[in-house]
């Protein structure tokens, strides 16, 4: 499929001409061996030939927009940017997968890409004590569609809850109010759809005044601080949040949890925000954890292949998750560590896969610290 039209605006967004061809960003994909995705190919095309071919699906959605090429492009131009506006054009032509369209479909409808119900958004937290943010709380926790749906990855919102009970934390959330964040909807391309997500969420937070937002997931984390563009609140990923409650003593450990422990740095943690000492000095914090790192770790952390998209539309071929889980495994760890919804689950299914089972548990950082509570 050929598309011509907004070649220049492409051209001129994204820097197009000033990019060098060194290859840096393809070569630097975790993605490219297995799909064929050949970035500097694309941004080619538009820059010298002024069309886009809109390439087999398996090359366009293998993108993790896990922001890699970025960082190494020594033009600093962002080529996963511009490969999410070559979504846009391909959603907007249908040239979608189905698994794609429907998820994109179920959070027009529902909230979430999970094809769940809204009224059940809150069901998880039920026999719980909490609060709906308008009842007098300082702290808005934003649950995340995935926390919010997911049986395993309700068992870190449980826990996290845990960690704030303990620490006294003045905090509440937006029950079946809670919208999608909007963050994996940019990433598929769906601009429109995007945009308005972030007009329904604006009109809820300022609804109830919401001046500090804290989410365990790091995709909600990237979109409210980098793409919502708003300065009326503030937002903390939870090991932020955890970091500072353990530092000034509001968080204090009964347990030790002897474990070996390797962290996985999520891309859009580490790479696109750079935080990446905080949830170091939680796991350290923990009696009895010995922190190990893998060789790829910080900026250099190899991606789950979660984001993107990906949790909707499967690529053949070897996850990358599978390669971190074996890595993890001959490192010694007992416990993988992670900060991030979609790395808790591509993780445990490689697990499963790499047939590690019972070798090696995958965990959230929240999840870590409740047992040492």
């Amino acid at each position: 499929m050929i598309l011509k039209m907004n070649a220049q605006e492409l051209v001129q967004k994204h820097k197009l001409l000033e990019c060098i061809q060194c290859g840096m960003c393809t070569g630097s994909c975790p993605v490219s061996r297995k799909a064929s995705l050949n970035v500097r190919k694309y941004m080619r095309e538009v820059a010298f030939n002024g069309k886009l071919t809109i390439h087999p699906q398996n090359e366009l959605w293998s993108c993790t927009t896990c922001a890699t090429c970025g960082i190494r492009c020594p033009k600093e131009i962002n080529p996963y940017e511009f490969l999410i506006d070559i979504r846009s054009l391909a959603v907007e032509g249908g040239q979608i997968a189905p698994t794609i369209r429907d998820a994109l479909e179920s959070i027009f409808k529902n909230g979430n890409p999970w094809e769940r119900i809204r009224s059940k958004r809150s069901e998880w937290a039920q026999d719980l004590n909490v609060k709906h943010v308008s009842q007098g709380a300082e702290i808005l926790y934003f649950v995340g569609c995935t926390p919010a749906y997911d049986p395993r990855v309700q068992e870190v919102a449980k826990s996290l809850l845990k960690c704030f009970e303990k620490a006294e934390v003045n905090f509440g959330t937006l029950g079946d109010e809670e919208n999608c964040c909007g963050g994996e909807v940019y990433g598929m391309g769906e601009k429109g759809l995007f945009e308005f997500l972030v007009e329904e969420n604006m009109k809820i937070f300022n609804k109830y005044s919401i001046k500090q937002v804290v989410t365990a997931c790091p995709h909600s984390y990237h979109t409210f601080k980098n793409r919502y563009e708003q300065t009326t609140f503030e937002v903390q990923h939870h090991t932020q949040l955890l970091a500072s409650l353990i530092e000034s003593g509001k968080l204090s450990f009964s347990r030790q949890v002897n474990k070996k422990v390797i962290y996985h740095d999520p891309c859009y943690l580490g790479k696109q925000n750079g935080v990446y000492d905080e949830p170091r000095k939680v796991i350290e914090a923990i009696p009895g954890t010995e922190l190990l790192e893998f060789d790829r770790s910080r900026a250099r952390s190899l991606c789950c292949e979660g984001a993107g998209g990906r949790m909707w539309i499967d690529i053949p071929g070897e996850r990358l998750a599978e390669v971190r889980v074996r890595n993890a495994a001959e490192s010694g760890a007992e416990i993988l560590a992670v900060a991030c919804p979609f790395c808790l689950l591509t993780f445990e299914d490689a697990v499963k896969i790499t047939g590690y089972e019972g070798k090696i548990q995958v965990m959230d950082i929240a999840e870590l610290v409740s047992l040492a509570l």
